[in-house]
């Protein structure tokens, strides 16, 4: 999360410079593509709210009572899906908003 943050305030600091090209027409394309990876970082964390959402309400429906391996196995299955998707987050939004 402290990366997502530090990431998020880097980005947005150093602005002016790509903005400033975005009226050129030979360096415009600094500008859209700054704009693309802004986007695609504001993707990003919402599709890391829908994942920790998805998995809250996978983790709250489950049935412990019946079996404990059960469980615990499904519980480190979720985790584990969680983690990749979370990973993947990034990858997904730059894709969709073709940000390099």
């Amino acid at each position: 999360m402290v990366r997502r943050r530090v990431l998020t305030l880097l980005y947005c600091s150093v602005s002016p410079i790509p903005f400033a090209t975005m009226t050129n027409r030979e360096w415009g394309q600094i500008g859209n593509n700054y704009l693309k990876g802004l986007f695609a970082l504001g993707f990003q964390g919402f599709l890391i709210m829908i994942c920790v959402g998805i998995y809250a309400v996978l983790v709250n429906d489950m049935i412990i009572a019946d079996n404990l391996h059960s469980a615990v196995f499904s519980l480190a299955a979720y985790t584990v899906i969680l983690c990749f998707s979370l990973f993947k987050s990034g990858t997904l939004a730059k894709s969709i908003f073709n940000a390099h």
